[in-house]
């Protein structure tokens, strides 16, 4: 009887034991707002495996984070913007991805399949793509068919408070457009030219400082700024709240962007990342996360999917002549160090 009793109690603390045991789980890194808090629920109750969410509001800061010492061993996926594929590659800071585990990849369009950023999607797969263009109030700014980022930079066309955006590629671009220059200019002068015209809209009276995507459009929508640099999919949520915005690619152009998601070199758990991407680039699942964040899916297969209202929206689908307009930021090797230099400058001044 005594050793019947030992074995129910070592059966039952064995059940305990199991009972007790955490869940797997896969930590994720990507901008705020950005995911259907659906999504991730659904994600674990198909796998099993919980997912953590961690945020962050601009590239330099996701890059800090991740070369910082231990950086990439926090996280699983890391949703990055495309130019910062190239030089988290040199850095060794993400490994390859496993085809045999991506079996979803197959949806993917063609457009971004064998992406510049990444030559056959070896280290990434795209989550999301749009513009970057002026959330604006209509009643202030009338004249959204001569919309220009001159009603930023230029003080003289500033039709009311506004901000700008807090990413130093994406704002220098801003500026180097405005001058036609090319946003990846390598030009000493074109640079410093474009880092003129940001520290003069930083110092007009006008200006009330830089703010992530998501902060510049809550200002515009709450009411506190007439005009702010944000990306499409933020500025169209806002629009569809508020009647009295629009969003627009100015005429001089723009960027267009694609984030992706990418697995850390030291990822804890890679298998539950593999799973966590293959998820994400399921048709049914893309649709409704491109259905939340109103940016464009780069995902095939979920484009039948979608509102007919959505898929002929141009600003969530640029037509060609914008197209023409829109370029991919590069990875700018060692001329990234001027511009490191000049935001660092403008921040400070």
């Amino acid at each position: 009887m005594r050793r019947v009793a030992a074995l129910a109690l070592a059966a039952l603390a064995l059940g305990c034991s199991q009972a007790e045991k955490p869940k797997p789980q896969v930590t994720v890194y990507m901008y705020s707002e950005y995911i259907d808090p659906e999504l991730p629920r659904e994600f674990e109750a198909q796998t099993g495996i919980r997912v953590r969410l961690d945020v962050y509001e601009a590239t330099e800061e996701m890059m800090a984070k991740l070369q910082q010492a231990g950086g990439a061993s926090q996280y699983d996926v890391v949703v990055v913007s495309d130019h910062a594929i190239p030089v988290l590659t040199k850095l060794g800071l993400l490994q390859p991805l496993e085809a045999a585990k991506l079996p979803n990849a197959k949806n993917v369009s063609p457009q971004f399949a064998n992406p510049p950023y990444d030559p056959g999607s070896k280290y990434s797969l795209p989550y999301q793509w749009g513009t970057m263009g002026l959330l604006y109030r209509k009643d202030k700014v009338p004249q959204a068919a001569e919309l220009s980022w001159s009603l930023l930079l230029e003080p003289a066309k500033q039709p009311g408070l506004f901000v700008l955006i807090d990413s130093m590629r994406d704002m220098m671009a801003v500026a180097l457009k405005m001058h036609g220059a090319s946003v990846n200019s390598r030009k000493p002068d074109e640079v410093r030219a474009a880092s003129d015209l940001i520290l003069a809209a930083k110092r007009s009276t006008r200006c009330l400082g830089f703010e992530g995507g998501v902060g510049g459009k809550n200002k515009v929508a709450d009411g506190t700024a007439t005009l702010a640099v944000v990306y499409s999919g933020d500025a169209l949520k806002a629009c569809q709240e508020n009647d009295q915005l629009a969003y627009g690619v100015p005429r001089e152009g723009s960027i267009i962007w694609v984030d992706a998601m990418t697995i850390p070199v030291n990822a804890p758990n890679p298998d539950a990342a593999h799973q966590f991407i293959n998820f994400i680039l399921d048709a049914k699942v893309g649709a409704r996360l491109s259905e939340f964040t109103c940016y464009a899916t780069p995902n095939a297969a979920s484009l039948p999917l979608l509102k007919q209202e959505d898929r002929e929206n141009p600003a969530i689908y640029p037509p060609e002549e914008t197209l023409k307009k829109l370029e991919y930021l590069e990875d700018l090797g060692d001329d990234s160090k001027l511009y490191d230099e000049i935001w660092t400058a403008v921040k400070a001044r």
